[in-house]
């Protein structure tokens, strides 16, 4: 495969939809429901909106809700259009068996934005979305029993170096109960580079308590290998 890359300046605002995280994190009904769950640099994700409809205790974290929910949204809308040409420049080199093509993966997230779009202008679910950003969360020690970060750490690691990464992964230990879980996804850089560091990131983590797990995630999608990180402590 040649050397190419997904081109990206700053963190995008994605939209992915609740199937996609069961996919990529292997989730299942008792991960679920064992309390609440977090979603990490959640952008225009329907991840805390679908499952909140489903039943389970869920929010949502990232930089950009402190602002006008109309531009969360507006600004999610824009990345879908920009993040659709993109992919269609580089169509060959992904797998499309989970999405299907393009169109229906560009739908999907159309899909995702509404479900998005609804609950942050309902006044009852405003509250699920909370501004804050890594690696200093607004929330208690031990509040949540189920952290997820999907498309954040190491995907960026041009931008974001080990030092951070390390005080991310302790944050997010942080804000987990004694006994549960965080799951990160994917382990790759845009570059479709494993994070060069990793070795070194996970000593740290199970230094200071955490038990570190590489597993297969389910979602086909990304070009090379495709895991993610499960920390427990």
């Amino acid at each position: 495969m040649s050397q190419v890359k997904y081109e990206q300046i700053g963190v995008a605002m994605t939209c992915r939809g609740y199937e996609e995280y069961i996919r990529m994190f292997d989730l299942n009904e008792s991960d679920l429901a064992c309390g609440p769950v977090l979603d990490v640099a959640a952008g225009g994700s329907s991840f805390t909106a679908e499952a909140k409809a489903r039943g389970y205790e869920a929010c949502a974290v990232d930089p950009r809700y402190g602002n006008d929910v109309t531009r969360w949204v507006e600004e999610a809308r824009e990345e879908i259009g920009t993040s659709t040409a993109k992919l269609a420049k580089l169509a060959d080199i992904f797998d499309w068996s989970y999405y299907g093509s393009i169109d229906q993966h560009r739908a999907g997230r159309e899909a995702s934005l509404l479900k998005f779009e609804t609950d942050v202008n309902d006044p009852s679910g405003q509250s699920s979305y909370v501004s804050g950003k890594l690696p200093n969360l607004p929330f208690a020690d031990g509040t949540f029993s189920l952290v997820l970060c999907s498309h954040f750490l190491f995907l960026y690691a041009e931008q974001f170096g080990l030092e951070f990464h390390k005080q991310a992964i302790a944050e997010l230990m942080r804000v987990t109960k004694k006994g549960g879980q965080i799951r990160i996804y994917p382990l790759q850089a845009l570059n479709w580079e494993p994070f060069a560091q990793l070795d070194e990131l996970l000593t740290f983590t199970r230094a200071n308590g955490g038990n570190v797990q590489l597993l297969p995630s389910k979602l086909p999608f990304i070009p090379k290998k495709s895991d993610f990180i499960r920390i427990s402590h």
